[in-house]
């Protein structure tokens, strides 16, 4: 079977659902930080580029899952780690100012989830959060976080699933060139 296409060129992580509910993320983060947590803390950074490593990890993952799936896995990996950090700094403010945190059976959580689910554009939440209040972004972000965590957990599957199938790089050029002498012989 000759395979000239084993390098798949155009991944368009953009379209993943993941990706654009990272991409989500990041916005409500940035507005948050930049909103509710004093200018000069550390913590509006690292909120902020954990975010940031959330959505640039995933798009990275996927392009160099083209050639490497083995990369792939790893870098959706540091994705879901980098969200999980920013989960827990969203829990840290919440409770060490004794805010409401959303549970989820609570009506509040189960109200913010259908609607972070009916929802992975970004603008819907850069617009949204301009009327809440910290307690509820910081809520809205914590599910935000919950749902592309599983996400990122199918994709990472899915990953390992293209690997078993595929095979990794290498063998897939190997495949191809010994197609490719099998029909047109050595050259």
């Amino acid at each position: 079977m000759e395979n000239k296409n084993f390098i798949p060129i155009n991944q368009n992580y953009d379209h993943l659902k993941c990706y654009q509910k990272a991409e989500c993320i990041y916005d409500v983060t940035f507005y948050f930080a930049h909103r509710f947590l004093e200018k000069g803390d550390r913590t509006v950074d690292q909120m902020v580029q954990a975010a940031r490593s959330g959505k640039q990890n995933i798009a990275e993952g996927i392009e160099a899952g083209t050639t490497s799936k083995e990369t792939a896995i790893k870098l959706v990996n540091v994705a879901r780690a980098s969200l999980q950090e920013l989960l827990i700094d969203y829990k840290d403010y919440l409770r060490v100012r004794d805010l409401e945190l959303w549970y989820f059976d609570s009506e509040k959580g189960r109200q913010c989830r259908r609607a972070c689910m009916a929802h992975n554009n970004s603008d819907y939440y850069r617009r949204a959060v301009k009327e809440r209040n910290d307690t509820a972004i910081a809520n809205i972000a914590i599910t935000l976080i919950f749902q592309d965590d599983k996400l990122l957990k199918g994709l990472i599957e899915h990953l390992k699933q293209e690997f078993l199938e595929q095979g990794g790089m290498k063998e897939q050029m190997y495949n191809a060139r010994v197609a490719y002498r099998a029909k047109y012989g050595s050259r």
